[in-house]
């Protein structure tokens, strides 16, 4: 599957401190590899609607870091996938009475045109669901020979006691995990399960739900199981960094990082989870199952430029759960005006580069790092300056690292 197009970042002269995230394993700030060749996977969209805030929050954030740790010295290796088969897309194929692979097709192009327009780095491997079945049944079978599979009326679970990373990403109960597990695509009353816990690695045919042949028979993987096989195919045995969304911790990455472990043998399969947080329109977290969404594509439309969406997503920390609200924009495009105007002055003060560099350094701060820009643009319009140089660094320093151009 095609990405998007390419995004040029210019290379700055002052070098990223080593970053430091926040683990979700851990939980605490850990210090990222840097001077080789460091792997993200960051779990992709499921094409059934549009790309919303709440989404595009996720990506620039980790667009973002991807930015920062490279400009440390590291060669960043990042995979996504696509998931373009599974139970929310056909369902909404079913009610609106299309072609699955339509709506998926449609909506994949319109994720590619909104993270182009806010300048998201595109992914060395954008891959999709349907693409990595062959990937998937491998997968599947190497699970097969750990004995941590296991049949059920034509279909292949994953058996939890395997698995050596339940529990350390979502720290929830067992309760908690069975009762969320329910909400988020798993089947925990299912009769015959050795766990209420064990994650459907191949789902087998059914009426009218697409189905591939396999050893198994016919059918289609399950969601964990085709992360897992994406990465270590793309990435390899062992990746630095797996990503998402604060709702992804369980089941999705403990259970995709389990399946992972099981296939290879290898244990942890990510030496960090990092994990951004919740974006809510009217004090409910964005979701499309309640309709409560503001599109990117939609706000473009309307003539928003991208760059003030962008500049409003990075207003909020990261990893903090935020509400979108109307000022947000009204804010990102007076900030936008501002940083343009000081840009495009003969004089500018002194740079802040090394104190927005350390900002995003630590924990990717990218509150701290605006406000910074914002007092250096304020001192450069009201006539601080005498440094020709500094205007045309700092706007190279925030095109690089902050992505607004």
């Amino acid at each position: 599957m095609q990405a998007w197009q390419n995004v040029e970042v210019p290379s700055i002269a002052t070098p990223s401190p080593v970053p430091r995230v926040f683990d979700s394993v851990s939980q605490g700030l850990t210090t990222l590899p840097t001077g080789r060749e460091v792997t993200i996977y960051v779990c992709g969209i499921t094409p059934y609607d549009a790309t919303h805030i709440g989404h595009a929050a996720t990506y620039v954030a980790f667009d973002t870091l991807i930015r920062v740790w490279r400009n440390s010295g590291a060669e960043v290796r990042y995979a996504q996938n696509v998931t373009d088969v599974d139970d929310p897309l056909i369902e909404r194929a079913q009610a609106t009475g299309r072609d699955w692979r339509d709506i998926a097709l449609e909506q994949t192009d319109l994720f590619r045109g909104d993270m182009q327009a806010l300048r998201v780095i595109p992914p060395d491997y954008f891959i999709g669901a349907v693409e990595s079945i062959p990937l998937v049944i491998k997968r599947i079978h190497d699970i097969q020979e750990t004995g941590a599979c296991y049949e059920l009326g034509g279909d292949l679970y994953f058996d939890n006691a395997y698995s050596r990373t339940s529990g350390t990403v979502g720290h929830l109960t067992r309760h908690q995990m069975v009762e969320i597990f329910g909400e988020r695509g798993g089947d925990p009353d299912r009769i015959g399960k050795r766990s209420p816990l064990d994650a459907l690695l191949w789902r087998g045919e059914r009426p009218n739900d697409p189905s591939w042949p396999s050893d198994f028979g016919p059918g289609r993987p399950g969601w964990h199981i085709e992360c897992a096989a994406i990465a270590l195919e793309y990435l390899g045995e062992k990746i630095d960094i797996q990503g998402g969304g604060s709702d992804l911790k369980f089941p999705h990455h403990e259970m995709s990082a389990a399946h992972a472990e099981a296939a290879t043998g290898n244990y942890p399969f990510a030496s960090t989870f990092v994990h951004t947080g919740m974006v809510s329109l009217q004090g409910q977290k964005m979701s499309k199952s309640l309709g409560n969404l503001v599109f990117v594509s939609s706000l473009i439309q309307k003539g928003v430029d991208p760059m003030a969406i962008r500049l409003a997503i990075l207003a909020h920390h990261y990893r903090s759960d935020w509400e979108w609200f109307e000022q947000d924009l009204v804010n990102a495009q007076a900030r936008l005006k501002l940083w343009r105007d000081a840009f495009a002055c003969p004089l500018a003060a002194a740079s802040v580069s090394d104190a927005v560099v350390a900002a995003l350094s630590n924990d990717i701060d990218t509150p701290q790092a605006l406000q910074l820009v914002d007092n250096w643009a304020r001192e450069t319009l009201v006539g601080q300056g005498g440094d020709t140089r500094s205007s045309r660094y700092m706007s190279v320093l925030v095109d690089s690292l902050l992505g607004i151009v």
